[in-house]
């Protein structure tokens, strides 16, 4: 096994060292990435404008701009009484009180169950908020939007490290077809999640390697490193991968490292970085640390 690893060492320090290096149009074509994900983050299902989350109890939960209510939504943006949710043994519906003016698209909403739904969440509306229902878990949560979040309207961008070549590094591709990772959440529960293969890399000559989620063709990295402690994100970051190509190689472009949504607001529930993935080294590439949520 330790003969197996120097090779793959070794295999890997000189494919660093003879990796094609993309031309001068690289820098632009991050710079466009980065700012199509500015853009992402600002859009009405971007995670700037999460105003709320609210876990709801087996039963009636009332909601609206009332403290009276058992959800409490802004009350510049919402009628004191808007209605309740009704959380039966993991389905919930919605019933709108007299003359609430709750939409689903155009269509006023009386009564309607909205959890579980298929494929893309059922959202709702009333005037500038927006909501729809997560389950984390066995428990189940209304996550609220408003248009006209403080969060976004005060959000003027990310700070990123230059853009570096250096940091797109290529990656042997491990197969560990069957293998789960145990993921802690910021709210602490733990989901055991599928992981598809590990990624071995070089940075300064040392051998790395990332547990990757998603799927073979779509790696997911949730990974903490020795930046998080002053400049980036203190929780771990995020960054996706392609799958490996026929000789089972791809490229980690940490250039695109981003924060998680919990750096924009304090109502996401992300992942936090694996134990796999805590790298020992300081990647000074992508996103820095944003706001201290």
């Amino acid at each position: 096994m330790k003969t197996q690893s120097t090779y793959w060492f070794f295999l890997l320090l000189l494919s660093s060292i003879l990796a094609f290096r993309p031309d001068n149009g690289y820098e632009e074509e991050i710079k466009s990435w980065h700012e199509k994900r500015v853009e992402a983050l600002k859009q009405e299902d971007g995670w700037l404008n999460l105003a709320g989350l609210f876990w709801l109890n087996e039963g009636a939960n009332t909601f609206g701009g009332s403290d009276k209510n058992t959800i409490v939504f802004p009350s510049d943006h919402s009628d004191a009484q808007l209605g309740k949710f009704i959380l039966n043994k993991g389905r919930v519906t919605l019933e709108t009180s007299a003359g609430a003016q709750v939409y689903e698209g155009d269509k006023p909403v009386t009564k309607l169950n909205i959890f579980p739904y298929t494929g893309k969440p059922l959202v709702l509306k009333h005037k500038s908020l927006r909501w729809f229902v997560i389950q984390r878990g066995d428990k189940y949560a209304v996550r609220l939007r408003d248009l006209e979040s403080p969060y976004l309207k005060e959000f003027k961008g990310i700070d990123t490290y230059p853009i570096s070549t250096d940091w797109r590094i290529k990656a042997k591709f491990i197969p560990t077809a069957g293998k789960k990772i145990a993921i802690t959440d910021i709210t602490g529960r733990v989901s055991e999640q599928d992981s598809p293969g590990r990624l071995l890399f070089i940075v300064n000559g040392k051998e790395y390697s990332l547990d990757a989620t998603g799927t073979v063709e779509h790696l997911h990295f949730v990974f903490a490193d020795q930046t998080n402690k002053h400049e980036t994100y203190g929780g771990g970051r995020f960054l996706d991968a392609p799958g490996p190509d026929a000789d089972g190689y791809t490229y980690l472009d940490f250039n695109k490292a981003t924060n998680p949504p919990c750096a924009f607001t304090p109502y996401a529930t992300c992942p936090t970085p694996p134990k796999e993935n805590k790298l020992a080294v300081a990647v000074a590439a992508g996103e820095k640390r944003y706001g201290d949520h």
